[in-house]
Parts: structure tokens; sequence; C-alpha cells
């Protein structure tokens, strides 16, 4: 809720959701936003937030419990990964190092967790400066690092398929991929730290920080674009180029399996037509939207908040408003994991070997031991985009 009748604080307007659920002393009084912070520190607080009520306690409640579960999921979760994928010889394969980089930077974003959980509990960022700029660029080296390193695994898996023989990529230009994937979160998390360009700010609750978006200068909004192309929409392009180039592959090459089997007379051939029960265009189809759809939830809220703060009406980010953003990142270097490698045969097999009491049964299948080594197209682009690769 917006404090009306202190006209030495600007902020945004009134948003009725915390109207009557604000927090306020013993006597009644409310407590603006940022009440928490020591005098020292007020200075980090932009003036959007100075308008604001202390948010209410389960709200702050709510999230941290949010913060600290989702913690726990992203330690077991990605060190798994990062655990079975190394000490596997038969996981050790060029295009598992993309998703052994994605559980680390995935791993990496949960290192600011902690922090949270502190400056929620106290309710300032401990370390002052220092401890913002610590946060934010944990968390803009992370966000940054996973989504080119989606891009990649994108690209990755559309010459996997295209070309099963000789287009998969080599151990040599994953590696360069992956060091490509550090450089490129690198600048934009860096140059806020120093002050160079752009800065680290509170943001939300003031218990997170974030790169400024608020302040209404021509060298902050240049910051924000070039950010918001650099880290979403080259990287979306990417992804959405990579998986319809995948999908238009297997259809036509799908359609010239079916074209030739008419004339041949026969029902298919495809090498596992008879055991497939769902087509491979559907299951291409499904496997992409399920990588699309959280690139898009995990980036999009950032991106929106960011170019609303900088180009539109900013009396729409709230505090909770901006808190989503972060805790769609955070939800989503969860999710990671289980999507780009517990649907994988070869990792699920070890999980089984090595820590029965997770339940997880997966079917034993026997090697393709066809004539030439070779599968089919069809067979390998099923198995590869839905997270099946035998490799």
């Amino acid at each position: 809720m917006y404090l009306g009748g202190q006209d030495n604080l600007a902020g945004p307007q009134s948003y009725a959701s915390f109207l009557n659920d604000s927090s306020g002393d013993a006597s009644g009084a409310v407590l603006p936003l940022g009440q928490d912070y020591p005098a020292e520190y007020q200075h980090m607080i932009l003036a959007h937030w100075r308008g604001f009520r202390t948010p209410p306690i389960y709200h702050r409640a709510g999230l941290y419990i949010a913060y600290f579960v989702l913690m726990i999921i992203n330690i077991f979760g990605n060190g798994l990964v990062i655990w079975i994928f190394t000490t596997s010889k038969s996981l050790r394969t060029p295009s598992n190092l993309l998703i052994l980089n994605l559980a680390v930077f995935d791993l990496f974003m949960c290192t600011n967790m902690p922090q949270y959980l502190i400056n929620a509990a106290v309710g300032y960022v401990v370390g002052g400066e220092l401890g913002c700029d610590i946060y934010a660029v944990c968390g803009g080296i992370s966000g940054m690092g996973a989504s080119i390193t989606n891009a990649f695994i994108a690209f990755d898996r559309y010459k996997t398929i295209s070309n099963p023989i000789d287009g998969r990529l080599s151990y040599g230009q994953i590696i360069m991929c992956i060091m490509f994937t550090w450089l490129w979160a690198t600048p934009f998390s860096v140059l806020p730290f120093f002050q160079i360009w752009g800065q680290y700010k509170p943001e939300g609750y003031l218990t997170t920080c974030s790169f400024d978006y608020l302040t209404n200068t021509d060298e902050i909004r240049l910051f924000v674009r070039t950010i918001f192309v650099w880290s979403y929409a080259i990287p979306m392009t990417m992804v959405l180029t990579s998986y319809y180039k995948l999908f238009t592959h297997v259809r036509s090459h799908e359609r010239m399996l079916a074209e030739q089997a008419k004339k041949m007379n026969v029902k298919s051939l495809s090498a596992n037509a008879s055991n497939e029960s769902m087509s491979v265009e559907l299951r291409i189809a499904k496997a992409a939207l399920i990588i699309y759809m959280l690139f898009v939830i995990a980036w999009t809220p950032y991106s929106v908040v960011a170019l609303i703060g900088c180009f539109g009406e900013q009396q729409l980010l709230t505090p909770f408003v901006t808190m989503v953003p972060a805790l769609a990142c955070k939800g989503v270097s969860c999710l990671d994991p289980w999507v780009y490698a517990t649907s994988h045969p070869k990792y699920r097999l070890e999980l089984e070997r090595r820590l029965p009491w997770l339940g997880i049964r997966e079917k034993q299948y026997a090697s393709s031991g066809s004539t030439g080594g070779q599968e089919s197209v069809a067979s390998v682009s099923g198995d590869t985009l839905a997270m099946s690769v035998q490799n």
C-alpha cells in the first residue's frame, strides 16, 4: 500500500491487495517499507520503494519457506546430476556436458539463497552495498549462463537429430560452447558490480538485489535495453530457431518415410514403429514445448518487470510483483535437472542402481543392434528430443 499524506516520500500509487494487511507497530502506526534498514544503509533504497508499507508477516514468511524449500530441492536435484554425470563413464558424452554445465549454473544460483534467508530474517540486505552486489552478481552470472546454455542445448539437439551419424558436436566443440557460456554471463554481471555501467539495488521487499531498472536516466535505460537483448532476446531466438528447424526436419523426414513405405506397400520403415505409442512428431513437440515453456517461465517475468520499470508505468511494480521474477528463476533452476536429466534412461538406471530408495524403476533397453551400427533417423529423433539419448 502506498503511504498517502507523506509528501517527502516518492513512490507509486496505492495497490489494494495490501490495503489492510500491512504491518504496523503496537500503536497502530503504519511502518514504511525499509524501516528495518540501518541508518547507514538507507541510501541504498530507491525512492520508488519508500512509498510502500512494510508487507504483512505472512507474505514474508511464505517467501521465506518457499526459498528454503527451493534451496533444498536445488541442491538435491542439481547435486545428483553433477554427481552421477561426473562419476558414470556411460554418461560422459559431449551432449551431456551441456546438461552438466546447466546443472552447475543452476546450483550456482542457489548460492544466494542462504543470503536471502538471512536478509529476510533481519529485514535488510546484510553487508550493505557489498552484500547487495554479491547477491546480485551471483544471480546475474547463474541466470544469464543458464539461459545461453539452454540455447546451446537446443542447438545440440538439432545438430544431433538432423545428422545423427556425423553431425554431433565433438568434445572440443562442446567445451568451446561451455567456455563461451561463462564468458557470455560475465560482462553484464561484472559491469554493475564495479559500477562501470549500471548498478545493483535492493528490490521488492528489499531483501533481494538486482540490477537497477527504476532510475530514470539515459544510462540506465540503455543498460536495460542492452541486457534485455543480451540475456533474453538472443537466447530466446536461438532456442526458437533450433527447435523450429528440428521439428520441421523430423516432420519432413517422417513424411518421406511414409511416402517410401507406401510405395513399398509396407506399414512403416521406422525401426521401432511397432512399439511406438505416439508419433515422433508429437513426442518432439511435447518435449520441445516443455523446454521452451521452462525458458519462458524463468526469464519472461524479469524481462517484463525491467521493461516496465524503465519504459512503462512504474506504479505497477509493487514489492510483491517484483518478488515474482526472482522466485520464478529459482523455481526453474530446481526443475531443470528433472526435465533435462531424470528423463535420460541411462541417468535413471544409474539412480536406480545407486539410490534405490528413490523408487526409480527404468526399463533396461537392449542396445539397438543394427547391422551397420546405424539407427533410423526417426528413432534417433524421438529418443534424443524426448531426453532419452542413448549415447
